[in-house]
């Protein structure tokens, strides 16, 4: 395994957007909390990183130290002016309005009678591509799988857009590349139709019909804010959830005693999920900006400075987890943070762990003897930003049934 980037990029120049940093993400952030765990970098004008568990976890949960609202991001391609993506870019007191909202649309209670329904999706797309013996993962299932479970499920949206839409959220999240923006608004627009469909279909006692009749602070919700509402719940559940499967195939093609494992006790997929994600999660960092001078870690942070928090480094602390780089099933204690913390944690993870069990459940009961179907020299790229997934992941396999 790489040893990561140099000290001096690590320390001085650490640059979140690095297609250098997304192959040695692991190795460069142990080395961050090793060397300096609280760290300034003078990219992008200048921000603060976090790679300790506690310094992740305090941030996350101080929203009146730490703003989302004042910016979530450190200097690049920014959100299109006017355009708020709900709730991640208010504080509370409004934010929890909110997500009041949408949170009880994803209990455990409520994604329930989503189980079914989502297995036989599964098995649709297993069938699609079982006999050839091959596919990329990520193009034949772990794409395509959260965003027809979510059109379908939870905003009972035509699953003709999907496919468009699922591209314009990829490249929504990538916000540092020129796409981006371009993505952005073109899913904004969509989302603008859809709600105005949705108003003239009539109530289907949804996500979507809270959205639309929301009541904020004593208003009507706006147009822009039923968008940002919807959309951050497309970004949540789409880009994420792929990303982590993908990771997951790649690490039953490097460890296949994982998948064996799971085959003969289906019952351990459960806390393998939660291992996985604490593992590989593809939410791995948010912004935040300071609200006053603060200290974090021995460092001095001054009012308006901007701070990456990196789940995925914070999910690996030596200091939190026992061999942290290792899977462990029965690991006794494991608070990670693959969804979050404080008040901004995700409100669809029951919904991301249904859908990562049922979809593991299917792939370990059907195939088998994983490999990475990778030319000499050719290495899986990644999709990295806010989020983290495998561009591809080729592999070959047996069918088991």
């Amino acid at each position: 395994m790489s040893d990561g980037l140099s000290d001096e990029w690590v320390v001085d120049h650490f640059d979140h957007l690095s297609p250098e940093f997304a192959q040695s993400l692991h190795p460069s952030l142990a080395k961050a909390r090793r060397l300096c765990p609280v760290t300034h970098s003078d990219r992008y004008g200048g921000f603060w990183m976090a790679s300790r568990y506690e310094d992740v976890l305090a941030i996350a949960q101080d929203w009146e130290t730490w703003s989302s609202e004042l910016g979530i991001t450190v200097p690049y391609q920014e959100t299109p002016a006017g355009m708020k993506i709900m709730p991640v870019a208010v504080d509370p007191p409004l934010q929890r309005t909110f997500k009041r909202l949408i949170n009880p649309y994803f209990t455990p209670k409520a994604v329930a009678p989503w189980e079914e329904p989502t297995r036989a999706l599964v098995n649709r797309l297993i069938d699609r591509f079982a006999a050839a013996g091959h596919c990329d993962f990520i193009e034949a299932l772990a794409r395509p799988f959260p965003g027809l479970a979510f059109f379908d499920l939870a905003l009972h949206a035509p699953a003709e857009d999907l496919a468009e839409v699922n591209d314009w959220a990829t490249a929504a999240s990538l916000t540092h590349l020129p796409e981006s923006r371009d993505s952005m608004l073109k899913l904004a627009g969509w989302i603008g139709n859809f709600i105005n469909a949705r108003r003239q279909a009539g109530p289907r006692g949804d996500v979507v019909d809270a959205v639309l009749d929301a009541d904020i602070e004593g208003r009507p919700i706006s147009v822009a804010e039923a968008i940002g509402t919807i959309q951050l719940l497309i970004l949540g559940g789409l880009e994420t959830t792929s990303g982590a499967l993908g990771m997951t195939m790649q690490r039953f093609c490097a460890n296949p005693e994982i998948p064996e494992m799971l085959r003969t006790r289906p019952d351990l997929i459960p806390d393998a999920v939660e291992e996985l994600l604490r593992l590989d999660g593809s939410f791995i960092c948010i912004g935040r900006t300071a609200r006053h001078d603060t200290e974090v870690g021995g460092r001095l942070i001054s009012a308006g400075e901007r701070i990456l928090i990196y789940w995925a480094s914070a999910n690996r602390d030596e200091e939190e987890f026992d061999r942290p780089d290792e899977f462990v099933i029965d690991r006794a204690r494991n608070r990670h943070i693959a969804f979050g913390a404080g008040p901004h944690r995700c409100a669809g993870s029951n919904l991301a762990r249904l859908n990562l069990r049922v979809a593991l459940e299917e792939i370990t009961r059907r195939l088998g003897d994983f490999e990475l179907d990778l030319a000499p020299g050719e290495r899986i790229e990644y999709h990295s930003t806010f989020n983290r997934a495998p561009e591809r992941v080729p592999i070959t396999f047996r069918v088991l049934e």
